[in-house]
């Protein structure tokens, strides 16, 4: 049985939400600006589990954060418990990608009366409010970033987003609306979500297998720390750097992240 109530504490909600757009944004909004967005686990070769039960005992009882796969199966299962109708979709990633990328990234479709809609607080960079799935629908992120939906002839559906390069970690460089991710309304099962997960946290061509990220939504930015350089951006402050000292970044991932490990753990995260 899912413990709503734990849930809502976890975000910072006090009360349930309205079973409409309006209550389905302030639930994204607050979830992505409490639960981070993080691989370490993958780093430290900690197998990822996407079931309801290991999800929320991560997540919200242990007080940690979780890549996509970990973040919309919590967030499926809240939006389950509040009584609206969701099911997850798989999408493919287009920033910095060089040619077609896999389907490693979900998200949920929620139907609110007679209309579609997107949310997905399991994106690593800016994200975009719930969005209608009707072509060129629009909506505008907290830290700015506006968010565009098209068809796309090949793929589907094409999330488009404008604005600074650093919110989705250095990937999204260049002027105007660049590509984020592409999706269809296919039917996903629990097969295709355990299949982009387990390719997500193994391939060695995977971009959770080959860095440390951990980042999360600010009321009006976005902080990150990708390896030992972190970002910050709220409003027009701007601030980055290097770390060079494990014990900084330790109390980094704790005080604005929220992410608490021991200091063998840090450790194993850097060897050498």
């Amino acid at each position: 049985m899912f413990d709503l109530d734990a849930y809502l504490a976890r975000i910072g909600l006090p009360s349930r939400v309205t079973l409409d757009v309006e209550g389905l944004a302030r639930l994204q909004r607050a979830h992505r600006l409490s639960i981070p967005f993080e691989n370490l686990d993958v780093v430290l070769g900690r197998a990822i589990a996407i079931d309801s039960d290991g999800v929320f005992a991560k997540l919200v009882t242990g007080g940690r954060g979780g890549y996509c796969f970990e973040q919309n199966r919590l967030f499926l299962d809240a939006l389950a418990a509040l009584g609206f109708a969701a099911r997850p979709l798989l999408a493919r990633v287009w920033l910095g990608a060089g040619e077609v990328p896999p389907l490693t990234h979900t998200f949920s479709l929620v139907t609110i009366g007679e209309q579609e809609w997107i949310a997905d607080p399991g994106f690593g960079g800016s994200y975009a409010p719930p969005l209608p799935l009707v072509e060129g629908a629009e909506g505008i992120a907290p830290d700015g970033a506006r968010f565009r939906l098209v068809r796309d002839v090949q793929h589907g559906w094409m999330l488009l987003r404008d604005g600074d390069a650093a919110t989705t970690d250095g990937r999204g460089g260049g002027e105007g609306f660049q590509p984020q991710y592409s999706f269809t309304t296919e039917r996903v099962w629990d097969a295709d979500l355990a299949m982009g997960n387990h390719w997500a946290s193994t391939a060695p061509g995977s971009r959770f297998t080959s860095l440390r990220i951990a980042s999360i939504v600010l009321p009006h930015g976005f902080a990150s720390l990708t390896d030992l350089h972190y970002r910050r951006r709220a409003g027009t402050e701007q601030a980055e750097g290097a770390i060079t000292d494990l014990r900084v970044y330790r109390m980094r991932l704790s005080l604005m992240f929220g992410i608490n490990l021991g200091a063998d753990e840090v450790a194993a995260l850097f060897p050498g």
